[in-house]
């Protein structure tokens, strides 16, 4: 998330500078209250002593404050961990992996997006562990999953999808389910073991996610591409200056700087205080320098020329208020998968999987019972495919289909187009 880490920095800066002044004036007015005590002489204002103090309260307490205002109540799934087992991943990484839900049918394997970890599913778990098998997993160098020795690359944390396909049971289906970088990663995979695709693998589920430098498909692509030597150099000092980095960024957090660019740049609607600190609080844990080498990787990617040959049934989720990854993004990958079908929700942000879940969640239940389905029928004469118009293909309608209408935010369900 390129363009939130850009955002991230500035309002750290911004916020280490109020701490800053905030300290100063309270240093200013202790001198001089000091020297009028020894001198005898009339003691200074009071009015330094409370700008400074309500300056350094906002700068250790603004969180809460932010927290009411940009958060709305509503109570939300736990953001729990279960247990993870050791998986050595194939770039040296010890990968965290956590299996839970059902004990039969198809498997949901979920990749999260940069900077993050497998406890931004909260909502997941909560929704779709009844009905399916479910498979978390940290990034190398985010949340539990250990630093990779070969170094960071989208192309090595395919490798490591691959690594924990390998730790599951070979009899169950397993769908790939990839937020963010979580979706390049995704897309990486299939292209590079197509072999495994509609036989270990049943299907893909992408979740606002792009198939290029994010810097070409995020919003101020025109102004930031030029800019891609500068971003580059800027993510190389991070790795460098790391340290003082996480100290700032946890400054950031507590004054609740944090929580204002994650819902500025990562949510298009308004999200629970709840989700809106979850997801500070896990870009602010993990290490700036990790955060910095996966963006330039990032930088460096690109899968458009393979899509055509990534033939698997798709799901393509994009946000119609996603700012770090404009749903142009989605469209392209839709279009371009033999078997891509779009899912475009209008109020979502990038964020879209946590303040959506309920949503993002339904749709990807249906889409891997539909898809489970179409593998338990007899082999058809010719390829089956999920885009199929065939009415036998598709499951029974229930009773209450027409009756059955539920409230919610704008979303709209297609086939992508296809180009002539």
């Amino acid at each position: 998330m390129i363009l939130l880490a850009l955002l991230l920095r500035l309002v750290a800066v911004a916020s280490l500078a109020v701490f800053a002044v905030a300290a100063w004036l309270l240093w200013g007015w202790y001198d001089a209250w000091h020297v009028a005590e020894t001198l005898g002489l009339a003691r200074p204002s009071n009015a330094t002593l409370w700008w400074g103090s309500g300056l350094m309260a906002f700068s250790l307490l603004g969180r809460f404050p932010v927290l009411a205002l940009l958060g709305r109540g509503g109570t939300t799934a736990p953001a729990r961990r279960a247990e993870g087992v050791d998986v050595p991943g194939a770039d040296g990484a010890v990968l965290n992996v956590e299996i839970e839900g059902a004990a039969r049918g198809p498997i949901l394997l979920f990749t999260h997006g940069w900077g993050l970890s497998a406890r931004i599913w909260a909502e997941a778990r909560a929704d779709l562990g009844a009905r399916f098998g479910l498979v978390f997993w940290d990034l190398p160098g985010l949340g539990r999953s250990g630093r990779p020795t070969a170094g960071y690359s989208i192309e090595g944390f395919a490798e490591d999808l691959h690594a924990v396909i390998d730790s599951l049971p070979e009899d169950r289906p397993i769908i790939l389910v990839g937020h963010s970088i979580g979706g390049m990663t995704v897309q990486t995979f299939c292209a590079r073991h197509p072999e495994l695709l509609n036989r270990r693998v049943a299907a893909i589920v992408l979740e606002n996610t792009t198939h290029t430098n994010p810097l070409e498909t995020m919003i101020f692509s025109r102004l930031l591409k030029p800019l891609q030597p500068v971003i580059e150099l800027a993510m190389k000092l991070d790795t460098v200056l790391s340290p003082a980095l996480w100290v700032m960024n946890w400054q950031a957090w507590l004054s609740g700087s944090t929580h204002v660019a994650a819902r500025l740049i990562g949510f298009g609607a308004r999200p629970t205080r709840e989700q809106l600190d979850r997801t500070a609080r896990l870009i602010t844990k993990n290490s700036p320098a990790v955060q910095a080498r996966g963006n330039l990787a990032m930088l460096r990617w690109s899968i458009t020329d393979a899509l055509p040959r990534i033939d698997v049934p798709a799901l393509v989720f994009v946000g119609g208020r996603d700012l770090i990854t404009m749903d142009h993004a989605g469209e392209t990958i839709a279009a371009a998968l033999p078997q891509g079908r779009l899912v475009r929700v209008e109020e979502a942000g990038h964020m879209g999987p946590v303040e959506k879940a309920a949503f993002y969640n339904e749709q990807i239940g249906d889409f891997a019972e539909f898809v489970h389905l179409l593998r338990s029928r007899a082999p058809a004469p010719s390829r089956r495919s999920f885009l199929s118009p065939d009415a036998d293909l598709a499951p029974p309608a229930r009773p209450d289909d027409e009756t059955d209408r539920r409230d919610g935010p704008a979303i709209r369900t297609q086939a992508a187009a296809r180009p002539n």
